[in-house]
């Protein structure tokens, strides 16, 4: 009895440590279009978000801004708010004020199976110069993990979710691909939107692009649960048209009995998960400067789970509430820096200069009177 108990007990960590791949939809930039704007007093300004990845950083301005500027402090992961960020050796005002992220449509009549929707326009400015040059294409802020679904009401105020709702309805990715996403547990940032959890080891990394003979490197970087970030070169941008390139791990395993076994309490410690953090353009000294244009669609991974189910008999952090302190502490330690930096650069942006030309010092009868005066002045001299 205890030989066929110990045996079973072998079995079940075996199974335990066997993973089964799963691909998943990490990030698509057709679902991020800008669907809602909120409007500013009197309509002077007003703020255009994506409305499924909205996030309100008014919770770190002071009490001396009002209501309606409040309203308008609001950022997503809409492809105009994505930014470009270049090494000290790239940076100057010409290529920081030119290199940007914007919403690139694709023409209906485009033989690709997202014709008509938008994607991933960036455009970088590299130094002419012989010089090695890097440029890093970043989210707004990083993507929460653990932010609650909810939807947005008339003034882009999110509400929680109603007790007993259907969240599977927002995996995004799983309703176009019943391939995918199985695993959706309902956070904001699941199903297509930045975020893939219960991610053990990456087998494969994939990224729709269009190239356009470009001699630049692409390289994907990825957060995970540690906030360890890491990068994956995906090869080189010298083609023509739309192409998948793909990153595989050269490290992976895929004889089980050659794996090494590793068990982790799965408590606490919490499923493991990935986030997407951005692209990298690198340019090397000996080729080509200047403007470099490049186009996105998505990137999808191929991953081993690291938990073969979620759905557990006792629901431990209810009981418990560990993970959620933790996690709580560290999304407000990250929203108050975010929210910092925003507020920021509002109060920069409403300092700025609207003008662009100068208002006349004459009015327009002083300007005539002027103009004959002249006129009559050069008469006299030409007699």
């Amino acid at each position: 009895m205890k030989k066929t108990l110990g045996l079973l007990a072998a079995g079940l960590l075996l199974f335990t440590g066997v993973a089964f791949a799963e691909e998943a939809v990490l990030i698509d930039f057709t679902y991020l279009n800008a669907d809602q704007t909120v409007e500013g007093e009197n309509g002077e300004d007003s703020v255009s978000f994506n409305s499924r990845t909205v996030m309100d950083f008014s919770v770190s301005a002071g009490a001396s801004f009002t209501d309606n500027q409040k309203d308008l402090m609001k950022t997503s992961l809409a492809l105009p708010d994505w930014e470009v960020v270049l090494n000290t050796s790239a940076r100057n005002v010409t290529s920081v004020g030119l290199s940007q992220v914007v919403a690139a449509p694709v023409k209906d009549t485009a033989d690709v199976p997202f014709a008509g929707k938008e994607v991933m326009g960036v455009r970088i400015v590299f130094p002419e110069w012989n010089s090695n040059a890097n440029a890093k294409i970043v989210p707004p802020f990083t993507i929460p993990a653990f932010e609650p679904l909810g939807d947005l009401d008339e003034n882009g105020v999110r509400q929680p979710l109603a007790e007993g709702a259907d969240k599977s309805s927002y995996n995004t990715a799983h309703s176009e691909n019943e391939n995918v996403n199985r695993d959706f547990e309902g956070t904001l940032f699941e199903g297509g939107y930045g975020l893939v959890k219960n991610v053990g080891t990456i087998k494969a990394i994939s990224v729709t692009t269009m190239g356009m003979n470009f001699p630049h490197g692409l390289y994907v970087l990825l957060t995970d649960n540690d906030n360890i970030e890491r990068r994956y070169f995906m090869g080189y941008l010298g083609f023509d048209g739309w192409r998948e390139l793909r990153w595989n791990n050269p490290q992976y395993i895929t004889e089980v009995r050659t794996r090494e076994l590793r068990v982790y309490p799965i408590y606490p410690r919490g499923l493991p998960y990935v986030k997407f953090a951005g692209f990298q353009i690198t340019r090397d000294a000996a080729h080509i400067g200047g403007d470099y244009i490049g186009y996105f669609k998505d990137v999808k991974i191929i991953y081993d789970k690291a938990i073969l189910t979620s759905d557990r008999d006792i629901a431990d952090e209810d009981l418990w509430g560990i993970i959620g302190k933790k996690e709580s502490a560290r999304q407000n330690a990250e929203m108050m820096r975010f929210g910092n930096k925003q507020v920021d650069r509002y109060l920069e942006k409403i300092k700025m200069s609207t003008e662009d030309e100068f208002s006349p010092s004459l009015n327009a009868e002083s300007s005539s009177n002027a103009q004959k005066t002249s006129g009559n002045s050069a008469t006299v001299s030409d007699k």
